[in-house]
Formats: C-alpha cells, sequence, structure tokens
C-alpha cells in the first residue's frame, strides 16, 4: 500500500487570493493545445492569432458547458433547491461530456467563421485536447477527487476522508489513458492527412473506451451511486454514446476525401 501524497490543493497563496493547482491544470491544457494548434496551423490556413481565437471558443465551451452538464447529469437536485449553485464551480466540479458537448458548439461557430468543414475542424482540434484531459486529472488527484473503489494491489492507497483501505488512484489511471496514451494515439495518427473525420471518431472511441474501462475501478459519486444491474454508473452511461458514435464516425470517415 502507498501513502496518499500530502499535496496543499493551494498551490501559491498571496494575502486574499488562492491559486488552486487544479485551475493551473486547465492553464497547462489550454497552453499546450495553444502550442500544438500553432505548430499545425497552416494546415488548415489559420494563423496564431486563429489558434488563439478557437481556443477562446473552446474555452468558453469547455466552462459554460462543462458547468452546465455537472449540473445536468449530476446535481440537478441540488440546482433545483439553489439556482445560483451553478456558478459555484468549486462545488461538484464539472461534466467532461458536457464540456465536449460545449466545445463541439464552438467548434462548429469557429468553423462557421472561417469558412471550414466541421470536421476538418475538430480533426485538427482532437490531438490537442488530451493533455489538458490528463492535467485536469492529476489536479482532481491532487484536490483527493475521483477515488476509487478499494483494493489489493500493490500501488492502492487511502484517500482523504475514506477510511484506512487502499483505493485505486482512478484520477491517475485517467490521466494516464485519457492524457498520455490518447494522445500519443491521435499526434502519430493525425502526423499524416487522414480521411476527414477519422481522427475525431478515434477521439470519441478512444475516449470513450479508457473512461468506460477505469469507471469499473472508480468509485461511483455518492450521490448517485450505481444505475443498475450493481455496476453501471453514470459515466458508462454518458460514455457508451461516445465510443458508438466514434466507431460510426470512424466507419463514415471511409468514404470521405483526404485533405
Amino acid at each position: 500500500m502507498l501513502n496518499y501524497p500530502a499535496i496543499d490543493p493551494v498551490a501559491i497563496s498571496l494575502g486574499p487570493l488562492a491559486i488552486h493547482w487544479y485551475g493551473l491544470m486547465y492553464v497547462v491544457g489550454f497552453v499546450a493545445a495553444w502550442w500544438l494548434g500553432c505548430r499545425r496551423a497552416s494546415r488548415l490556413g489559420l494563423t496564431r492569432d486563429d489558434i488563439g481565437d478557437l481556443l477562446f471558443y473552446a474555452a468558453l465551451g469547455v466552462v459554460l458547458g462543462g458547468r452546465l452538464g455537472y449540473a445536468l447529469f449530476y446535481g440537478m437536485d441540488r440546482w433545483l433547491e439553489n439556482p445560483l449553485w451553478i456558478v459555484q464551480v468549486w462545488d461538484g466540479g464539472m461534466s467532461f461530456h458536457g464540456g465536449l458537448v460545449g466545445v463541439l458548439l464552438a467548434a462548429w461557430l469557429f468553423a462557421r467563421k472561417k469558412g471550414l468543414a466541421f470536421f476538418t475542424l475538430t480533426d485538427f482540434i482532437a490531438p490537442l485536447v488530451p493533455i489538458g484531459l490528463g492535467a485536469g486529472r492529476i489536479g482532481n488527484f491532487i484536490n483527493g477527487e475521483l477515488p476509487g473503489r478499494v483494493t489489493t494491489l500493490p500501488w492502492g492507497m487511502p484517500f482523504p476522508g475514506m477510511g484506512p483501505e487502499p483505493r485505486h488512484p482512478s484520477a491517475l489511471y485517467e490521466a494516464l489513458l485519457e492524457g498520455v496514451v490518447l494522445f500519443v494515439v491521435l499526434w502519430w495518427v493525425s502526423a499524416q492527412p487522414r480521411a476527414r473525420g477519422l481522427v475525431s471518431g478515434l477521439f470519441l472511441a478512444g475516449y470513450g473506451l479508457f473512461r468506460f474501462s477505469v469507471e469499473f475501478v472508480r468509485l461511483p459519486d455518492a450521490h448517485i451511486g450505481f444505475i443498475a444491474f450493481g455496476w453501471v454508473t453514470m459515466g458508462m452511461l454518458l460514455t457508451l454514446p461516445m465510443i458508438l458514435a466514434g466507431v460510426a464516425l470512424m466507419l463514415w470517415s471511409r468514404r470521405q476525401p483526404t485533405p
């Protein structure tokens, strides 16, 4: 059994101003996406300023979509009790699936503005996302969030406030799979021109499979629990359509042109 690392969630404290590691992880994700996007901007005839505009659109989609998605999928009761709760982003967090919908809407608006095909743009965006996903999961781990189920594996660790039992560090599993592995796969596949929609489909299917797998060792949200059969979680329920959509998109891409 390992000891849970005692990391202060506050990275920098200047008087009343506190900067949390979780917030810095978002900065890491957006900076990495900007840098990687600039390296490939010429593929779509975009400039560095265009990449900055795209990330601004995406940031709004992540924050607004992510928080709204969390409220709809995980906290509807709390939202109905207190409508202002939805702006208290420190209480409950955000939903990946809601953020994904927000980013897709932002991409649609940006594609219209620049006269780009929607899936051409999402193929460009997909490899830029995993580093931010991985960084966000590290932020979750530092905050003691997303604890796993009890395990006897040697890398299990007790989580703060959850008793002495060793648990799966599920946030680190997600950081590795959804962050590192998914980035390597997407960046390598997209290094050469691919049929329109292939990279986007691979992102959806890859993330979906990784998230679905980790849900088997991740503790479901306490106020929701298992949705069905004593093992199906809300994460699985929301992720399964992503896998199906990703596979369908990859099949559809076989009939699409390669830029």
